[in-house]
């Protein structure tokens, strides 16, 4: 790294700590952030990153310099909080549950409208699977804070007056010289007798995690040899604030170079934006989705992740919670194809806005 790209790099740090909201104007450029996770995977330095879905935001932080007054992250299991008992805080009155998460879903006319237009681009044959995603104003009446604590996942990410992701889904990781990334596509309510077994035998849903499965495959032999899918669609449960829900993985491996360290910012930007967010093939369903959704999305389905020294781990960031003002709006969405029903995929829209819970 240059003298030039070190003292940036360290005027963007103290520019985020020293400011009540990160400043969006002094975020490193992509070049910078590849320079940065580069020359500290080289140097076995901790890091903390995050990275928005259209690759123009990206942050990236030391591990001891992430300050923990407008940053809270945990990454399974590793974070910069303790439990709020031994921080003094109260908890919430009811551990067990959220209180008054009330969801305002745009109507279902409008989903279809924009689901009719990603439909136009499926029979068309642009693209095979487009992961289209809808903002969804909600009340709530705890703050982000209480809900980053009383929340169950993975991969959590508080940024003050930002967002709240509290993310199931691995987008990567790098550890023994390996890569691996698990993507997860297809989603049920548990409580359905048999949902197992609907889910796993749906050919809509089978054919979506098979393109999905096949996109990663593809992306992850771009840094990687010996590229398999380890596991194919195996079920994780999920308890949420309203019901549980069984989502569908797979589990893909590749083999890295021996220098693979010296390099992390280039593996992980040629593997941006994550497929199984966006769709197949990557390039034209990238167009089709930023004219269907006619807004950016911004750190939404972007990859928050860090770096101990040896293993980098990083996930997807959905389930996530957009601060605007005084007001909140959670983002979701899902894989369309020529076989989706848009009510089926509506609903399926509004079941994912909620709040993982203990």
């Amino acid at each position: 790294m240059s003298a030039v790209e070190e003292t940036k790099i360290v005027r963007v740090i103290k520019s985020v700590q020293s400011n009540n909201q990160i400043n969006h104007s002094v975020e490193m450029t992509i070049s910078e952030f590849k320079t940065a996770l580069n020359t500290w995977g080289q140097r076995k330095v901790p890091f903390l990153f995050w990275i928005d879905f259209e690759l123009e935001k990206p942050m990236a932080v030391k591990l001891d310099q992430v300050d923990s007054r407008r940053i809270l992250f945990e990454i399974n299991g590793f974070t910069n909080t303790k439990p709020r008992f031994l921080n003094n805080l109260p908890l919430p009155r009811e551990r067990a549950g959220v209180r008054g998460l009330k969801k305002k879903p745009i109507s279902l006319s409008d989903y279809k409208s924009k689901f009719n237009k990603v439909l136009y681009h499926l029979n068309y044959g642009d693209s095979f699977l487009t992961n289209l995603t809808v903002k969804t104003e909600i009340e709530i009446d705890q703050s982000l804070q209480d809900l980053f604590h009383i929340s169950n996942a993975k991969y959590k990410l508080l940024v003050k007056d930002q967002f709240l992701v509290f993310s199931p889904e691995t987008f990567i990781q790098i550890q023994g010289g390996k890569i691996y990334s698990y993507p997860m596509k297809g989603t049920i309510d548990a409580a359905i007798p048999g949902a197992s077994e609907i889910i796993l035998n749906n050919v809509k849903e089978k054919a979506e995690h098979v393109t999905i499965v096949d996109l990663i495959r593809n992306d992850l032999s771009m840094v990687a040899e010996d590229v398999h899918v380890s596991r194919f669609r195996y079920l994780d449960e999920i308890t949420t604030s309203h019901k549980n829900l069984l989502q569908v993985s797979s589990e893909i491996v590749g083999t890295l170079p021996s220098d693979h360290q010296s390099t992390l910012g280039d593996i992980l930007i040629s593997l941006l934006p994550a497929g199984s967010v966006s769709g197949a093939p990557k390039p034209k369903t990238l167009e089709i989705i930023a004219n269907t959704e006619q807004e950016k999305r911004g750190y939404y389905t972007g990859v928050v992740g860090y770096f101990n020294g040896e293993k980098l781990d990083c996930g997807v960031m959905i389930r996530f919670i957009e601060q605007t003002g005084n007001r909140y709006f959670y983002r979701s969405g899902g894989g369309i194809t020529t076989q989706s029903d848009a009510e089926q995929e509506y609903e399926e829209m509004i079941d994912k806005v909620y709040v993982p819970i203990d």
